[in-house]
C-alpha cells in the first residue's frame, strides 16, 4: 500500500510549500539589499553635496577676510573669523535688546564726545602710564573708531592693523566670551561720571576684566597674545557721518606685568583672595593673582584647585576644606603653607589662612574664602 504525501490545508505539498517560501524570503532578501544599497548610495550623495557645500561657503567666507592680512587664510582661519563675527552678532543684539529694554532712548547721562575729544581723552591717560592705551569701538559695527597713539608701541604692530579691524578679533579666541560679558549692554558706568564728579561715593559702578590681546603684525610667526587688563566705559560719539550720536564703549587697556619684576609688587602687598566650593572648585579670583600667578581670572574659575597644587600638597589642601567643614562660620585660621603652580610651571609658596560663608538660609557652607600671600 503506497503512502500518500502529505498536504497542507490548501492541497499543496509540504515541498511545494517550503520551495515557495524559500523563494519568498529570496525575493525579499534581495529587495532588502537592493534599498540598502539605494540608501546607502543616496546617503554618499547627500555626504558629497553637503561637504560641496561647505567648501563653497568656506570659500566665500575667505573672500571676506580682513583685507591686512599678508598670508592666504586657512580653513581654520576662516571658520574663527566666522565665529568672532557671530559673537559680534550677538554681542550687538544683546545691547539693542538693553536699548529697547529702557524704552530705546539713549541714557541722559552719557556725554556726546567728538573724534577730536577722544584724542584728547586718550593722550591724558596714556602720559601716565606707558603700558597703557584707549580703545574706542562702535556698538553699532564693533568696529574701532579710535584708538590711542601709544597702542601700536604696547602692541608691537602697525596702527593700521588695529584700525582696519574689529576690536574682538585681537583677542584670544578663549577671551571672546569674557569679553563680551563685559562690554555688550548697556548697563556699563558712564565715563563722564567718571571724570567728572568729585565724591568717589558718586562715581558709577566699575568692574574691570582681563583679556590676552594679540601682539605683533600679520602674517609673522613671533605674533603672541599678552595678558591686559581692561576697563570698560559707555560714552556716545558725534561724527559727521552720522546724525545720531553713535554708541560706543571706550577701554582703558593696561599691559599686565609679572608681579616679579620691574617695578616688582612690594612684598607685604604680594596678596590675594579666592573662594571655592566645599569641593575645592574655583568660583572667583582677585584680580590681584593674575601678575602673581600668571593666570586670568576665566582660566582658573571652575577648575578644581587641587589640579594646580604641588602633588605632595593636596591632602593639605584637603585637610583645610575638612577643618572649615567642621568649623563652619568660624574666624579665619592658618592653616600649613601650600605649593601653587603658576602659569609658567613654577611652584610658588602661599601662606594662607581660611574661612567660609554660611547660608543663612540653609544653614550650609556657600563657599570657602581663602587670603594669600606670596612667600618670597
Amino acid at each position: 500500500m503506497s503512502r500518500s504525501k502529505s498536504q497542507n490545508p490548501r492541497g499543496r505539498t509540504t515541498g511545494e510549500a517550503l520551495g515557495k517560501d524559500s523563494a519568498e524570503m529570496w525575493h525579499q532578501k534581495h529587495q532588502l539589499q537592493g534599498k540598502y544599497t539605494e540608501t546607502s548610495h543616496s546617503e554618499q550623495q547627500d555626504r558629497d553635496r553637503v561637504f560641496e557645500e561647505l567648501i563653497t561657503v568656506v570659500q566665500e567666507m575667505k573672500t571676506h577676510f580682513p583685507s591686512a592680512r599678508h598670508s592666504k587664510p586657512s580653513t581654520l582661519d576662516a571658520l574663527n573669523y566666522a565665529l568672532r563675527c557671530v559673537h559680534s552678532v550677538q554681542a550687538n543684539s544683546e545691547f539693542f535688546q538693553s536699548l529697547r529694554q529702557n524704552n530705546g532712548a539713549p541714557q541722559a547721562d552719557v556725554t556726546v564726545y567728538r573724534p577730536e575729544e577722544l584724542a584728547t581723552i586718550a593722550s591724558e591717560h596714556a602720559s601716565k602710564n606707558t603700558d597703557t592705551f584707549v580703545a574706542v569701538f562702535s556698538f553699532l559695527s564693533g568696529r574701532l573708531v579710535h584708538i590711542s597713539e601709544q597702542a601700536p608701541s604696547v602692541l608691537n604692530c602697525r596702527k593700521e592693523l588695529l584700525e582696519s579691524s574689529p576690536f574682538a578679533e585681537l583677542l584670544a579666541p578663549q577671551d571672546v566670551g569674557v569679553f563680551y560679558s563685559h562690554t555688550a549692554h548697556a548697563q556699563l558706568p558712564f565715563w563722564n561720571n567718571w571724570t567728572q564728579r568729585a565724591s568717589p561715593h558718586d562715581l558709577a559702578p566699575v568692574k574691570s576684566f582681563f583679556c590676552r590681546i594679540r601682539g605683533g603684525d600679520a602674517g609673522k610667526p613671533e605674533r603672541l597674545y599678552g595678558p591686559f587688563r581692561i576697563v570698560p566705559y559707555l560714552i556716545h560719539l558725534h561724527s559727521p557721518a552720522r546724525p545720531e550720536p553713535e554708541p560706543c564703549c571706550l577701554l582703558l587697556v593696561e599691559k599686565v606685568r609679572s608681579g616679579y619684576t620691574a617695578p616688582r609688587i612690594p612684598e607685604n602687598k604680594r596678596v590675594f583672595t579666592t573662594t571655592h566650593t566645599p569641593g575645592c572648585v574655583f568660583l572667583e579670583i582677585d584680580e590681584r593673582a593674575v601678575p602673581l600667578l600668571g593666570y586670568l581670572p576665566q582660566d582658573l574659575i571652575g577648575t578644581s584647585i587641587l589640579t594646580h597644587l604641588h602633588p605632595e600638597d593636596a591632602a593639605l589642601m584637603l585637610a583645610v576644606h575638612q577643618k572649615v567643614l567642621k568649623l563652619a562660620g568660624q574666624p579665619p585660621f592658618d592653616h600649613s603653607p601650600i605649593r601653587f603652580c603658576s602659569q609658567n610651571g613654577d611652584y610658588i609658596i602661599l601662606d594662607s589662612s581660611w574661612s567660609s560663608f554660611v547660608n543663612p538660609w540653609s544653614r550650609k557652607i556657600s563657599l570657602i574664602i581663602g587670603q594669600h600671600q606670596v612667600r618670597t
